[in-house]
């Protein structure tokens, strides 16, 4: 029994020998197919390489000019707005110099006459830096620029719905409005 146990592994392990002779050629033959692509193979390879590469150039190139635009917007609006804070705390500086002006009524004293020129040059500089200020009397109210506190009956030549009287004047500043007019609107 040994003889045929032996016979038997011998042939078993020339069998594996086969097998994996055959599998080597089979691998080789593969490797032979795969291993050279064809010049129009590579050609149309480097071309859609590319394509790719273009896409993502002008992708880059178009998020580059947006990032710009958007900074230069925000440099503009940094630049018309940047008085914005200041302007509105001289509002009441303007307010009061408005009430000593009607409080004086048409006395023309010296002091008088300070306050006038002070208020000139306040309002002149408040408009050279882009403000307008809104005395809306006789308009139609608009409630993105005018605050009606109180609402009185319509007098003859009136038309409701418009502004009857200006408590305190309005202010924009590059069209945006920095305060709202408070006035009185017909009913």
């Amino acid at each position: 029994m040994n003889e045929q146990t032996e016979t038997k592994r011998e042939e078993e392990k020339v069998n594996e020998e086969v097998v994996e002779e055959s599998a080597q050629a089979e691998a080789a033959q593969e490797q032979e197919v795969v291993a050279e692509p064809t010049v129009e193979e590579q050609l149309a390879a480097a071309q859609a390489q590319v394509a790719t590469l273009q896409d993502s150039y002008l992708r880059a190139m178009a998020e580059m000019e947006n990032s710009r635009r958007r900074a230069d917007e925000a440099i503009e609006r940094a630049h018309k707005f940047a008085v914005e804070k200041f302007a509105k705390n001289m509002l009441p500086v303007i307010d009061s110099l408005e009430k000593a002006l009607e409080v004086a009524g048409d006395e023309k004293s010296p002091i008088i006459e300070g306050v006038e020129a002070t208020y000139r040059q306040l309002v002149k500089a408040m408009e050279s830096s882009g403000m307008v200020e809104i005395n809306p009397v006789g308009e139609k109210f608009d409630p993105t620029k005018h605050q009606a506190i109180t609402m009185v009956p319509a007098m003859e030549g009136q038309t409701s719905g418009h502004v009857a009287q200006v408590f305190q004047r309005g202010w924009l500043i590059n069209e945006r409005v920095l305060r709202a007019a408070l006035v009185s609107v017909v009913q």
